[in-house]
């Protein structure tokens, strides 16, 4: 009785199939390392300092539309109208501070 295994052979085809899963393992790796190293680019904190346009007269509470959503939003300083253009100056819990753009600057 023969206990000896048979050899495989490794062709061409073979060789290429490993070398090609190898270099996927590793661009996935390389990929999955590379998105745990980006900073976070959500979130609240991340609204200072972004401009909003005002949907309700800030008097001094109303509504602004941030980032494509309607927030809640309370005006620093005098009340602001309806079509206004405002910079958001601190995010509280689902509040958005805000103060009027200043007069002839315009946002690039």
């Amino acid at each position: 009785m023969d206990l000896t295994v048979p050899a495989i052979e490794m062709t061409g085809p073979i060789i290429v199939s490993i070398i090609v899963a190898i270099g996927l393992a590793i661009l996935v790796i390389y990929a999955i390392v590379r998105g745990q190293k980006r900073k976070l680019s959500a979130g609240v904190e991340e609204m200072i300092g972004k401009e909003a346009v005002v949907r309700t007269t800030l008097n001094p509470k109303g509504v602004v539309l941030a980032e494509g959503e309607l927030w809640t939003a309370i005006a620093e300083g005098n009340n602001i109208e309806a079509g206004e253009e405002v910079t958001i100056t601190k995010v509280e819990g689902l509040k958005l501070w805000v103060k009027k753009k200043p007069e002839g600057k315009e946002s690039i």
